[in-house]
């Protein structure tokens, strides 16, 4: 089977919306629900209701724009829980890189192997 990029434009809403509905191991979060403060309705679930839908759909029209509003003011909590999430995230990263790295000291007279890379003179991409 070959593969044929020819079709992308019918595969990236997809992508995307895959892409804005998974969580984030820097943040805890999607990307959609840092946005808009509550997580991505799938089609999925607008073909086979999940409770989160039947919830929804059961809510007065007096009572959603009120649950909107209160979903609204808590976006900054979430986001500052993700920004502490990502500060964690971070150090647990810097604190793996450490334990791998090993420092090297070099004093002058020292013989060191350097790597020379070949910079091509034409450097446009194209052969």
């Amino acid at each position: 089977m070959t593969v044929n990029y020819k079709d992308w434009h019918e595969i990236f809403p997809l992508a995307l919306l895959a892409y804005r509905t998974s969580i984030r191991s820097s943040t805890g979060a999607t990307l959609y629900s840092l946005v808009y403060g509550m997580e991505a309705v799938l089609p999925i679930e607008v073909e086979i209701p999940s409770m989160r839908v039947l919830v929804e759909s059961k809510l007065k029209e007096a009572k959603w724009p009120k649950q909107r509003y209160e979903q609204l003011n808590l976006i900054d909590d979430k986001r500052l829980t993700a920004l502490c999430h990502g500060q964690c995230y971070q150090q647990r990263m810097a604190r793996t890189f450490n334990k791998k790295v090993r420092p090297r000291e070099f004093s002058p007279g020292d013989l060191v192997l350097r790597k020379v890379l070949h910079i091509a003179p034409d450097s446009s991409g194209k052969n």
